[in-house]
């Protein structure tokens, strides 16, 4: 049976929560295989929003189990309201969510640590991070040491053993570094985790097992990646970088899944490019382009509310991305934003300081800050295609325009979405 996976192939934010939703419909289980409550999803569903970061998005879909893998980090208050949310907003999630007891949890001090990590650089170098705790986790995760995973939560005594240890560790190391640094109390923050353990229990399984026992009973997964393939801690634009793999290479460590059961891989991209936080961003627009798209597009971060930062399309970038991703498909979300602007440029290739031309997204960092976009100018369109629902509807420019960027990166495009709702998209193949 076939699987498939959604995964951004930006710098994140590009409206992968709605494709995702809409393959529902082809599918009985969503999962989850990396990042933590620092990823945002917003849906539309007959004109209610809802706004997922943990979750997964599949959860709205009745009938849908959602699966949250060992390769997310879990911040049990997070996750909780979010869950109380959805279920204010009539989302009946039942027994419906799994967590996988190999999934590691944030813990109080993770948040002190990030902080601490971004005021210790200057505002020009800062990471730009959500301050979730994150990437302190994953750190803890591969120094072994530290490390908690859901699964512990169930064996009472060990768990406080193991908090007890951390937490001095921590104090120590934290009360060095921060003036006004006040010590955790190790046993309270682990009965903090325990009453969180207590709610979450039905939720925790071995979902690796899981995962593998529904693709031999022939379910059709699917999974959602978080972020953007340009934010992949390994490929993307470090280190100005999320803390896990959010490109297609991270299903199988996120989820115990071998790539060999994936067959379909949908690439979301915006007919822009945004980003948020510190990095290179070549083809940005600081100027009256960039404040349209921004107002138009509502560039704001889901879970943070930060301003994005807008341009022009970056399909040097997008292909390298295309690649790493293994996208089989693209689909171009949020084609409205560009209507009334004209021209459009897109980024066709580089130019170094010598005035060489570069075709492929460089690895250094140094060398990337170097590059100029080389453009390619197109006509825009007038028309507001909001309300268009077939090829048929789409001027001659946005579907040329679309055309353009599936021609650039090498994959062919699939669906084009013209608003948030789950009616505003158009099947281009």
């Amino acid at each position: 049976m076939a699987s498939t996976c959604v995964v951004g192939l930006q710098w994140g934010d590009e409206a992968k929560g709605k494709i995702v939703d809409l393959l529902c419909e082809e599918h009985d289980a969503v999962v989850r295989y990396q990042g933590g409550a620092n990823a945002g999803h917003t849906i539309v569903v007959g004109g209610v929003t809802f706004k997922l970061s943990l979750v997964p998005t599949g959860v709205l879909r009745p009938g849908i189990v959602a699966v949250i893998g060992n390769g997310v980090v879990v911040h049990p208050p997070a996750l909780l309201k979010e869950v109380e949310t959805l279920s204010a907003q009539g989302v009946d999630i039942g027994d419906r969510l799994l967590i996988s007891d190999r999934a590691h949890l944030i813990m109080p001090y993770h948040l002190i640590e990030e902080r601490l990590t971004e005021e210790s650089t200057s505002a020009a170098d800062r990471l730009g991070t959500t301050r979730r705790g994150i990437g302190p986790c994953y750190r803890d995760k591969v120094g072994r040491v530290h490390g908690v995973r859901v699964g512990d939560w169930f064996d009472a005594d060990r768990f406080r053993e193991h908090i007890g240890r951390i937490v001095a560790y921590k104090n120590r190391l934290l009360n060095a570094v921060l003036p006004d640094y006040e010590p955790l109390d190790a046993a309270a923050v682990a009965d903090e985790y325990l009453a969180y353990a207590e709610r979450l229990r039905p939720m925790v399984v071995d979902t690796t097992a899981w995962l593998h026992d529904a693709i031999d009973r022939g379910v059709r997964l699917l999974f959602e990646g978080a972020q953007g393939t340009l934010l992949d801690v390994d490929h993307g634009s470090y280190p100005y970088v999320t803390s896990s793999n959010s490109s297609g290479a991270g299903i199988a460590p996120g989820s115990g899944v071998p790539a060999r059961e994936i067959q379909r891989s949908v690439g979301v991209i915006k007919a822009y490019t945004t980003r948020v936080g510190g990095g290179p961003f070549p083809t940005e627009q600081d100027n009256e382009i960039g404040e349209r798209i921004r107002r138009v597009g509502r560039e704001y971060g889901t879970v943070t509310g930060r301003p994005r930062r807008c341009g022009w399309f970056d399909a040097v970038a997008t292909r390298y991305a295309a690649r790493v991703s293994g996208s089989t498909e693209l689909a171009v979300m949020l084609l409205d934003v560009l209507s009334g602007i004209d021209p459009i440029r897109v980024a066709v290739a580089y130019e170094d300081r010598s005035g060489r031309k570069i075709d492929r997204f460089p690895s250094r960092l140094a060398d990337w800050e170097r590059c100029r976009p080389v453009y390619e100018t197109l006509p825009g369109w007038t028309e507001d295609v909001s309300k268009a629902r077939s090829v048929d509807d789409l001027p001659a420019a946005a579907l040329d325009y679309v055309r353009f960027l599936s021609k650039q990166i090498g994959v062919p495009a699939s669906i084009a979405s013209v608003g948030p709702d789950r009616t505003q998209t158009i099947q281009l193949m």
